[in-house]
């Protein structure tokens, strides 16, 4: 048989670009995770280096300097580069997800504004939706942005916002009064371009410092304040107040497909460590992997890490052709999340007590495969879109 999530199908060009990366991901990026994730440092020459690989563009347009590339291409992009750690594969996830809603959503000046820019890395973008004081629950969003005459002025607080104080570009997602019954039809996303750094980095908004989490840690996490922000109506993205909850939804439909990616990569290097240690180490006379007890949990492991990467694939190319993929990105994320969580956790019980030092991959790996089991959405939140569309698919008829 060939190596674990391995994907039928592709052209050249996908797999030429998959190799590159995967060269990248082994000489450049496995060698110093660990030293910068325990330092919590942010691996400014493995930017650098994706920048120059032209990975900041890989899904935009030729027309806006991109490579024109699918989603499926760059959820295996993701897939590889999570394999060598998950914190590089956040630094371009939010990126990405801000570059595909400008594609779709915004308006020809907002194109020609942004990608280009975008395409080389100059120009780098997170995405907000979350509040100190909600969650999943978008509808309930505080912050506001009040019409003036030369444009709005926003205030409220924003939360968890992924390379919050490295991005220059804010997706932002606020309030705004449409009249319309509908509460998340009185929502809009907003451009926000804004210098690097911490503290107040634009008059009314401020970025207050990274959070310090549990994992995932080089690429910075925020919050974001916005106190009397004042921002010109040609910053609403595709010019359309109201809008704001479609075309971040249609972003977080493919954050969830890089979700289930991230998932995948982890679950596929915690197997790697897995199976080679259980070669390695020795107990009663023979390698651990030829004790039946290890063997088939190896056995497990590899057919979760095969099911979630064959869902995610699936998920990604429904995207490409233009299908509606609520419920797959939604199965896609809730099997890679929970497996990965699973077949992590059974490689860290493989490397017995090495597993629990930080001298070993396998540790670093644990602090991070939790993440995926809420980011782009809780397991409960995905069940939820999933039994909706199941529900809407198969309503009774009687």
């Amino acid at each position: 048989m060939a190596r674990l999530a391995q994907t039928a199908g592709l052209t050249d060009v996908q797999s030429e670009i998959l190799a590159t990366v995967r060269q990248f991901v082994d000489k450049e990026v496995i060698p110093r995770a660990q030293e910068l994730e325990h330092s919590d440092s942010y691996p400014t020459d493995i930017v650098e280096g994706m920048k120059e690989m032209g990975l900041f563009g890989l899904t935009i347009p030729e027309e806006y300097g991109g490579l024109g590339e699918s989603l499926l291409t760059y959820a295996l992009v993701v897939e590889e580069i999570a394999r060598g750690w998950m914190s590089v594969s956040g630094v371009i996830n939010t990126h990405f997800i801000v570059a595909h809603m400008i594609s779709r959503h915004g308006t020809p000046e907002q194109k020609q504004h942004f990608l280009p820019r975008m395409a080389t890395g100059e120009v780098r973008g997170s995405f907000s939706m979350s509040e100190p004081d909600l969650g999943s629950d978008v509808a309930a969003i505080k912050t506001r942005a009040r019409k003036t005459d030369d444009g709005y002025v926003i205030d409220g607080s924003k939360m968890w916002l992924t390379n919050g104080g490295s991005s220059n570009l804010i997706a932002l997602l606020v309030k705004t009064d449409e009249g319309a019954e509908k509460a998340h039809q009185n929502l809009t996303t907003f451009l926000v371009e804004k210098p690097e750094g911490f503290g107040e980095v634009a008059p009314g908004l401020t970025i207050p410092g990274k959070i310090d989490k549990m994992g995932y840690k080089g690429v910075d996490t925020t919050e974001a304040v916005f106190d009397g922000y004042e921002i010109g109506a040609d910053k609403v993205l595709g010019e359309a107040p109201g809008k704001g909850f479609a075309y971040m939804m249609d972003g977080v439909e493919v954050g969830r497909v890089n979700v289930a990616a991230r998932a995948c990569g982890i679950a596929i290097r915690a197997f790697e460590l897995a199976v080679e240690y259980a070669q390695q180490r020795k107990t009663f006379g023979k390698a651990i992997a030829e004790h039946q007890a290890v063997a088939f949990k190896l056995a497990e492991m590899a057919t979760k890490v095969e099911a979630a990467h064959l869902m995610m694939v699936n998920a990604a190319r429904l995207k490409d052709s233009g299908e509606r993929n609520d419920v797959e990105a939604g199965m896609a994320k809730l099997i890679a999340s929970e497996y990965c969580a699973e077949v992590t956790q059974d490689s860290f019980r493989i490397h017995g007590g090495y597993g629990y030092s930080k001298e070993y991959e396998i540790e670093r790996l644990m602090r991070e495969a939790p993440f995926l089991l809420i980011g782009e959405g809780t397991s409960e939140i995905q069940k939820t879109i999933i039994s909706r569309g199941l529900l809407r698919e198969y309503k009774s008829r009687s």
